[in-house]
C-alpha cells in the first residue's frame, strides 16, 4: 500500500516536471534562496500621523494579498519610522510585486446581488421572459441566451441613466452578469485584493473569507469619511450594557450628510433584500455587507452594526475601518534583490546533521537489535521517500518553500520515528523475555506497543499544531514539517514496520531466535525454568502459537518434554510454590534413582513434572 503511495507521489511529480512547472527539488524558503525586498513608506493622503495600528492593519492587507497569490514563506515586517519592508523569497511574478505596491482603498457600495462562492451554471433552461425581471426588482437583468457566433456580452445599460446607486436595470448589464456567474471565490486568487474598481460603476468581487460574491453599486461613501469606528458591548435602551459584541462607525459632517441620504433610500428597499443591505469595500474585498433595521434612517451619522459578532471579530472590524478611514498610499523607498540571509552553506550544514544524526541511529539500531536494525533502516527509507515526496509535492502545487526551521523539524523527526520502532522492539523482546514464541510475542508485543506509540505521536501532532498557530515567520516552517513528519510516523509504523515484523517472525532466521537476529531468547535472559501451575516446572521457553496454558491437559501431550527443575541448580526468582514443586520434584527423583539431585537422568519417569500435595 505504501509501495503505491509512493509511486503514485513520484508519478505526479514527474508528470508536473514534463508537463508542467514542477522540479524534483522543493522550492526554497528566502533564507536559503534570496528572493526580492521592496521597503515602503504609508503616507496619510490626508497629512495625519500614521499609527502603529494604521501600520499593523496595513501588513494584514499586503499578507493576505501575498498569502492569496500562492507565495509562501514571505516575511513582511515593519520598521522603526513606520516603514513596511516585504521580502518575497525566489523570483516573484511581476503581478505579485504590483499587489505589494498597490496602496488599499475603503468605500460604501450598496449591494446588488449576493450569490454563494462558486460559479453559476448559465446554461439556459428555456427562453428567458422579460415579465421575471419586471415582476421582481431584486432579481438582476437576464443574462441573453447564447447565439451561434458566441458573442460577447453587452456592457451597455438598458436605459439611458440610473435612478438611483442601487438601480438594477442600469448597472446589471449582461457583461456583468456573466462576471458574477464566472466568479469563483473558493479560489484563493480571486481573494488576493488590490483591484478597487471604477468608483462609477457596479463592481463584482468576494467576501474577503470567500463565502460569498457580490455586485455592488458606485461609491456612495468613501472610507475617508469615517471620523472614528470602535468595538464594545451594545447599549440597552434603558441605558445599560448588554452582552452583545457591536461596532460603531461615526462620520465626519460630509460623511454623515452621504450616509443620512443612503439609509433613507435603502429603507425603501426594505422589501427587497439584498438591495437594503450596503456593503463595506477595503482592498476591493467585501469584509461586512450589513443591512438596515427597518424604519430606522440615520440622520447622526452614528451607526451601529450587530451581528453574531466575538470581540475578537469586532475589533477586527473596527481596525479595519480605522484604516480606511486613513487613506494610505505606499511610497517604493527600495527594491532590490537580496542574497540568502542563510544561503547554500547553511543548508549543506543543515543536511549533514542531518545525515550524521540518521547515521548514528542506524549504527545505533544495528547494534543494538542486529539485523533486526534491517527493519529501523527500511522504515527509516519509507518514510523518508514518502517525506520528501510530499515536500516536493507541496511546493509545486500549494507554493511551499522549505526553510532551514522546517528542515530542523525534519532532522527531528529521524529521532520521533526511530523512538516508535525502539518501542515496538522493546515490547517483543520483552514478550519473549517472557517465553513466547516470536509470533506471538510480535502480536502480543503490537498490541502492547501501539497505544504508547499513538500516545507519543498524538503528544508531538499537538504541540505542532499550537506552535504552527501561534508562532510567526520560519517557526511555523518547523510546526509544519514537525506535524506533517509524525503523521507519516504513524503510517510507516502501521502500514509497513508491523507488517513486515509479522512476515519475518515466520522466517527460520528470525523465527528460531539466531544469534545475529537480535531476537534470540537466551541472549533475551528468556526463563530457563518456568511454573505453570498445579505445582508442574518446566524448562524451555513455550513453543505454542498462542501461549495458551491448557492446566488440564496431561504433560504427554505438550508439545515439548516438561522436565523437573533440579533443586541444585538454584531457585532465585522463583515464587514459594514454586520453590516447592521443584523441591518435591527433586526429592521424588533422588527416591527413585541414584542419579544426584541437580542433574536429570534419562529415566526420568513420564509423570515427573507432576507433584502431589496441597501446597502451590
Amino acid at each position: 500500500m505504501l509501495g503505491i503511495l509512493i509511486f503514485a507521489l513520484l508519478g505526479t511529480i514527474a508528470a508536473g516536471t514534463k508537463w508542467s512547472t514542477a522540479t524534483w527539488t522543493p522550492n526554497l524558503a528566502l533564507d536559503l534562496e534570496g528572493g526580492t525586498q521592496i521597503i515602503l513608506t504609508p503616507v496619510a493622503e490626508n497629512g495625519e500621523e500614521v499609527t502603529s495600528q494604521t501600520i499593523a492593519q496595513a501588513i494584514d492587507v499586503i499578507r493576505q494579498r501575498v498569502d492569496s497569490s500562492g507565495v509562501a514563506e514571505a516575511e513582511i515586517t515593519s520598521q522603526s519610522g513606520g516603514k513596511i519592508v516585504v521580502a518575497l523569497p525566489g523570483n516573484p511574478s511581476e503581478e505579485t510585486l504590483e499587489l505589494v505596491r498597490t496602496s488599499a482603498q475603503m468605500a460604501f457600495r450598496p449591494v446588488l446581488a449576493i450569490g454563494n462562492p462558486t460559479p453559476t451554471d448559465t446554461t439556459p433552461t428555456s427562453e428567458p421572459t422579460e415579465s421575471a425581471a419586471a415582476t421582481d426588482p431584486a432579481a438582476p437583468a437576464p443574462t441573453p441566451t447564447p447565439t451561434a457566433a458566441a458573442e460577447e456580452p453587452s456592457d451597455v445599460p438598458s436605459k439611458a441613466a440610473p435612478d438611483n446607486p442601487s438601480d438594477i436595470a442600469y448597472y446589471v448589464t449582461p457583461a456583468v452578469q456573466a462576471q458574477f456567474d464566472a466568479l469563483d471565490c473558493t479560489d484563493p486568487a480571486n481573494l488576493t485584493g488590490g483591484v478597487n474598481g471604477d468608483p462609477d460603476k457596479a463592481f463584482v468581487t468576494c467576501g474577503q473569507d470567500g463565502s460569498a460574491k457580490y455586485i455592488l453599486g458606485p461609491v456612495e461613501i468613501e472610507g475617508a469619511r469615517i471620523s472614528s469606528a470602535t468595538s464594545g458591548l451594545n447599549q440597552l435602551p434603558s441605558g445599560g450594557q448588554g452582552n452583545k459584541w457591536v461596532v460603531n462607525i461615526a462620520f465626519d459632517n460630509q460623511g454623515t450628510t452621504e450616509f443620512t441620504d443612503v439609509t433613507t433610500r435603502l429603507q425603501g428597499l426594505a422589501a427587497s433584500p439584498p438591495q437594503n443591505q450596503f456593503a463595506m469595500v477595503l482592498d476591493g474585498l467585501v469584509i461586512s455587507a450589513p443591512s438596515l433595521d427597518t424604519g430606522v434612517i440615520i440622520a447622526d451619522g452614528k451607526a451601529e452594526i450587530s451581528g453574531t459578532f466575538t470581540r475578537e471579530s469586532a475589533a477586527s472590524l473596527a481596525n479595519q475601518l480605522n484604516f480606511g478611514s486613513l487613506p494610505l498610499t505606499f511610497t517604493v523607498e527600495s527594491e532590490e534583490q537580496i542574497s540568502a540571509t542563510l544561503g547554500s552553506e547553511q543548508l549543506e550544514k543543515g543536511l549533514l546533521a542531518g545525515l550524521i544524526g540518521l547515521g548514528l541511529v542506524v549504527i545505533y539500531s544495528l547494534l543494538q537489535y542486529r539485523a533486526l536494525g534491517l527493519v529501523t533502516v527500511a522504515s527509516l527509507v519509507i518514510a523518508g521517500a514518502l517525506t520528501y515526496s510530499i515536500i516536493t509535492l507541496l511546493s509545486w502545487t500549494q507554493g511551499y518553500r522549505l526553510s532551514l526551521p522546517g528542515v530542523a523539524g525534519l532532522i527531528v523527526a529521524i529521532g520521533i520515528t526511530a523512538d516508535s520502532f525502539i518501542v515496538y522492539f522493546e515490547r517483543i523482546r520483552d514478550e519473549l523475555r517472557e517465553g513466547r514464541t516470536l509470533v506471538a510475542a510480535v502480536d502480543r508485543g503490537w498490541e502492547r506497543a501501539r497505544r504508547t506509540i499513538l500516545a507519543s505521536d498524538a503528544v508531538n501532532f499537538l504541540a505542532a499544531i499550537v506552535l504552527y498557530l501561534l508562532a510567526v515567520g520560519s517557526v511555523r516552517g518547523f510546526a509544519f514539517t514537525l506535524g506533517l513528519t509524525t503523521l507519516i510516523d504513524v503510517l510507516v509504523v502501521f502500514m509497513f514496520t508491523h507488517p513486515l515484523m509479522q512476515l519475518i517472525a515466520r522466517t527460520k532466521f528470525f523465527g528460531q531466535g539466531h544469534r545475529l537476529s537480535g531476537l534470540d531468547p537466551r541472549r533475551l535472559g528468556a526463563p530457563e525454568t518456568r511454573y505453570v501451575g498445579r505445582g508442574r516446572v518446566v524448562h524451555g521457553p513455550r513453543t505454542t502459537s498462542d501461549d495458551e496454558v491448557v492446566e488440564d491437559a496431561p504433560v504427554d501431550a505438550e508439545p515439548t518434554p516438561r522436565v523437573p527443575v533440579a533443586v541444585g541448580g538454584g531457585t532465585s526468582g522463583l515464587t514459594i510454590a514454586e520453590r516447592r514443586a521443584a523441591a518435591r520434584a527433586a526429592e521424588q527423583k533422588a527416591a527413585t534413582t541414584d542419579a544426584p539431585v541437580d542433574a536429570p537422568t534419562q529415566d526420568a519417569e513420564p509423570e515427573s513434572g507432576r507433584t502431589e500435595g496441597n501446597e502451590h
